[in-house]
């Protein structure tokens, strides 16, 4: 009994830690040497309101030890209570970092609005001059005769011609990406036959520049309205320049080459011209013709052009079948669409006629415009690309190696040409513009 006694005791013993035993005490050492070097900034940066104890130094934990020693008891360290203290602060600072982000990205809007607090409001079209409104679009107009700085940060303004600088600076920005990575595999440079894909891809970006700069900073005058407007125009024409010239070099065919080969671009070149003319034509007279004889100069002249310059695109989808392996014609028949569509929205305002004054900020037939003339672009930019990787064979027989040059000469002679014509038009414009000035 007494042997087995004297057992279960040594088991005891053996099984309880001995106070004298110093792990804990090296642990607790350890703990606070690590809280000691936390950032300060993690206590001091919270509520003034709260007391907090700072841990123990390494002599008053070994003093602490004695006491527990004496006592028979164990305590909980209190570097423990900082560590969890410093831990949980930590979390609460990025949880508010993130909070705090996340609460002034909605408050953008308001932020921009106060950027610039003296930024007149919209006004009805009632208070604008007539040629400046759209039909059956009541609200959203910019006043007159503002500083630039308003006109510039109108860019972050309600009203509306919002969505249509957006819808063309958005392409702009795509159409950019899209040169960079063409770039890469394209010697723009070196390779003749590349310069008329360099081309449709350089209007692509003049039209869409120009587009978004009329609808910014044209409502700004009278004077500004014509500039503008007549410059956007010019970047149109360029367009049609361009889609002609990257439908002739890649996608014709033998037959269509033989019998225009002489022609088809120097038509290119006059059409273009002549669809800047009309539009210019229409614009000038807004203030004194019908809408729909402005449509008519305006659609008419562009309807040619795009009749001459699709010509190849046209004949090479009636002439595909479906088991031709020809990766570019679904990217031709997508251009073709896109263009019937927009110009369906341009020529006819529907949703302004069936939901007047609720299109007024979005809805509008000529924003569905932009985004379908856009799409139409990016489709024609990747059918050429495609065309000018696997035709090559076929338009390198069929293009002399000096004809690539010419049609970039009949390039700028189609620049120069439809500015000499706005040069005319703007002329004309200001004669009348300073007989309204005086007859006041």
């Amino acid at each position: 009994m007494k042997g087995e006694r004297a057992r279960g005791n040594g088991m005891q013993h053996k099984g309880r830690r001995s106070d004298s035993d110093p792990r804990p005490l090296r642990r607790r050492l350890r703990l606070c040497r690590w809280t000691r070097a936390l950032p300060a900034f993690s206590l001091q940066s919270q509520d003034p309101s709260v007391e907090y104890v700072s841990g123990p130094a390494e002599g008053e934990i070994v003093s602490a030890a004695g006491t527990e020693k004496k006592q028979g008891t164990r305590k909980d360290p209190v570097c423990i209570t900082r560590l969890l203290t410093v831990m949980a602060t930590i979390v609460m600072e990025r949880i508010g970092r993130v909070f705090i982000s996340l609460q002034q990205i909605r408050e953008l809007p308001r932020m921009l609005t106060d950027a610039a607090p003296s930024m007149p409001g919209t006004v009805r079209d009632t208070e604008v001059p007539y040629y400046f409104r759209e039909r059956y679009v009541c609200t959203g107009y910019r006043p007159l005769y503002q500083n630039w700085r308003y006109y510039f940060l109108s860019l972050f303004q309600r009203h509306n011609e919002t969505i249509n600088i957006w819808t063309h600076l958005l392409a702009l920005l795509v159409i950019l990406v899209r040169l960079r990575q063409l770039a890469e595999t394209v010697d723009f440079v070196g390779d003749p036959h590349s310069w008329p894909l360099l081309i449709l891809i350089l209007s692509s970006l003049t039209y869409s520049a120009f587009s978004a700069a009329a609808h910014l900073l044209g409502g700004k005058s009278e004077l500004c309205h014509y500039i503008f407007f007549f410059l956007d125009y010019v970047g149109v024409a360029q367009y049609q320049y361009g889609s002609a010239i990257v439908h002739f070099y890649y996608a014709v065919d033998e037959g269509l080459h033989r019998h225009v080969r002489g022609i088809f671009m120097p038509a290119a070149t006059v059409l273009s011209c002549l669809s800047c003319l009309g539009c210019c034509y229409g614009k000038y007279f807004n203030h004194s013709l019908p809408t729909w004889v402005r449509k008519v100069c305006q659609v008419v002249p562009s309807a040619l052009a795009y009749i001459w310059d699709s010509s190849p695109v046209a004949k090479r989808l009636m002439s595909s079948s479906p088991a031709s392996n020809d990766p570019a014609i679904i990217y031709h028949f997508g251009q073709v669409a896109f263009f019937l569509s927009c110009s369906f929205f341009f020529t006819f305002p529907l949703l302004e006629r069936c939901f007047p004054g609720r299109c007024d900020f979005v809805g509008q037939s000529h924003q569905i415009f932009h985004v379908l003339l856009s799409c139409c672009t990016l489709c024609q930019i990747h059918a050429s690309h495609l065309d000018y990787v696997g035709r090559r064979k076929l338009y390198s027989r069929l293009h002399k190696s000096g004809e690539a040059a010419l049609f970039v000469g009949l390039y700028v002679v189609t620049l120069v040409g439809c500015a000499l014509v706005v040069a005319f038009m703007l002329k004309k414009a200001k004669q009348v513009l300073d007989f309204k000035a005086k007859s006041k």
